[in-house]
């Protein structure tokens, strides 16, 4: 009769779960040992949690299901719950499985005794349990399956206890049953038709389910038989976009920015995303970004069904002989010259391959890598759902083992790779086909507007600006990477990267390039940007939303 770990990975291996991301410790030896009874189970080794947990989300995303980690007791999990922070509100299934001391020496208060489930109820509030005995783990496993399976998706947490891993006994259980999602309320359709039909400006709000080919396929024909703009989240969790698909417009992350987008917007409907909000509270500026006037109507809430959702309302308006518009093909052309970010999104978009998968943490250096990209060959992008940085390279870690026929390209800015640094030793462990471009631009870029944004004070002093500047030392990421076995090359010349980039498409396996480039808002520009951002408001809607598309298109 198998142990208890032997008998969680065949009933997770007959649940569909085929990858473990996993940092143990002494506490999982169990589970460990049990891997190699269970050859289903592809088991991947992460040099830190956060790489771990990243990995899972990334996988999720492309796979469409949940992956399981395996963490180290509660520092372990605590080392991972920035990733874990993303993932839940990617609405991203994760089966995290934390172990534990056994249950007899948990009240002995060893060196490494925490609480667990207190910790794990920040990134997975849905589902936290300790499986208490070895004949209830499967069915704790079971239930945790069903947890992070169902609409949302969600993280999943399960606490191993040791001796319910190594104890006699185990009794694999069968998968949950798929869940089944639920539609829109009729109603509720018929009001927002009517909404639509009353002739105001309406714009649909889309995330999550919305923003994959069918869903955007009826959200366009509602656009263009009604007349409808259509956004997307500020950080969507997978949006399929490029060439013959539907464009649809993010929300900006600069609040004002993403005021100006909805001013004049009388009904706002929400597809499976959240009423738009600003990231951060800010002196004497609004943070609820739902214009005044606006009534906000939700289509489908994350827990329903989304694409039959849009199907509806689109039957309910008449518009299923309605042509969508597509996004022609064009890609950008061939960058020359000094090195800069722009460049480097252009280099992507002129060379970017077919059902590529974009892993987008670039912050500032990404500005334009929406707009440069928006025609060239349909790909996928990945973007930070959460907004804790470190999610970059692990997602591009994940995606790769979810998708190896397609090529990875993650953009991932200097300050954020430090994070997650190690998913490159697991890239080239697992030989994985990921590209990382690493933006080298010896700043935290976003926090020197950001300084000025808060009104903390004009440019800031010497200290606070050290705190925001990564010039000394200067970090050199392809002596990092090739450290950790992945092929790297450093470069500040336009024409050099795109040699680099071909180069490193038409190879398997792990490559980074590091962009050596200078900050896309920087002297001028990051001085005038919180007085631009300020007139907004009171500058003619022309001219506004043009500065608005210079700036962060």
């Amino acid at each position: 009769m198998p142990n208890g770990a032997q008998a969680l990975l065949k009933t997770l291996a007959d649940a569909g779960i085929e990858v473990c991301f996993s940092n143990p410790g002494t506490s999982e030896m169990h589970f460990v040992a049990a891997l190699d009874s269970e050859p289903r189970m592809r088991a991947v080794l992460a040099l830190f949690e956060g790489v771990a947990t990243g990995a899972a989300d990334g996988y999720a995303r492309m796979a469409g299901k949940p992956a399981a980690t395996l963490l180290h007791l509660g520092c372990g999990l605590g080392n991972g719950l920035a990733n874990l922070h993303n993932a839940r509100k990617g609405k991203v299934p994760v089966l995290n499985i934390v172990g534990d001391h056994a249950t007899y020496h948990v009240p002995l208060d060893a060196q490494l005794q925490s609480d667990i489930e207190t910790v794990a109820r920040n990134v997975s509030p849905g589902f936290v349990r300790t499986s208490q005995t070895t004949a209830a783990l499967c069915r704790d496993a079971v239930d945790a399956l069903a947890a992070a399976r169902g609409l949302p998706g969600q993280v999943a947490t399960l606490i191993l206890p040791a001796d319910v891993s190594w104890g006699e006994g185990g009794q694999p259980c069968p998968p949950p049953p798929p869940a089944s999602p639920q539609l829109a309320d009729a109603a509720q359709i018929e009001a927002i038709a009517a909404a639509i039909r009353g002739g105001g400006k309406v714009a649909l709000l889309l995330g999550g389910q919305a923003l994959r080919e069918p869903a955007l396929l009826s959200a366009a024909k509602i656009a263009a038989h009604s007349g409808v703009r259509l956004y997307c989240e500020v950080f969507p969790t997978r949006l399929e976009r490029g060439a013959g698909l539907p464009a649809v417009e993010r929300i900006a992350y600069l609040a004002e920015m993403a005021t100006l987008q909805l001013t004049g917007i009388q009904h706002l409907v929400l597809v499976d995303a959240k009423s738009p909000v600003s990231f951060f509270a800010y002196p004497d500026k609004a943070s609820d970004l739902v214009p005044e006037g606006c009534t906000v109507h939700t289509l489908a809430r994350p827990d329903q069904d989304a694409v039959s959702s849009l199907e509806k309302l689109v039957e309910a308006l008449g518009a299923a002989s309605a042509t969508p518009v597509l996004q022609p093909a064009q890609r950008p052309s061939r960058p020359r010259g000094k090195l800069t970010a722009p460049k480097v999104c252009k280099a992507v978009g002129h060379l970017l391959p077919e059902r590529a998968i974009l892993v987008d943490e670039a912050i500032t250096s990404g500005l334009m890598l929406g707009v440069i990209t928006a025609g060239c060959p349909r790909h996928d992008l990945l973007t930070l759902t959460g907004g804790a940085i470190g999610q970059g390279l692990p997602n591009a870690v994940g995606a790769a083992i979810a998708c190896p026929d397609r090529k990875v390209i993650a953009l991932v800015g200097d300050g954020a790779a430090m994070y997650t640094v190690q998913a490159l030793w697991s890239m080239a462990r697992e030989r994985l086909d990921v590209i990382a471009i690493v933006f080298n631009n010896a700043s935290y870029s976003v926090l020197n507007v950001e300084l000025d944004r808060v009104g903390a004070g004009s440019g800031g002093g010497p200290k606070a600006r050290s705190q925001l500047d990564l010039h000394a030392p200067g970090l050199d990421f392809s002596l990092l990477a090739r450290g950790m076995g992945v092929s790297a090359v450093r470069t500040d010349r336009a024409g050099d990267f795109c040699k680099v980039l071909e180069h490193a498409l038409a190879r398997p396996g792990p490559h980074l390039i590091e962009a050596v480039i200078p900050e896309s808002l920087s002297g001028a520009k990051r001085k005038i940007l919180p007085w631009l951002l300020r007139s907004l408001p009171n500058l003619p809607q022309p001219l506004a939303r043009a500065l608005k598309r210079k700036i962060a298109p």
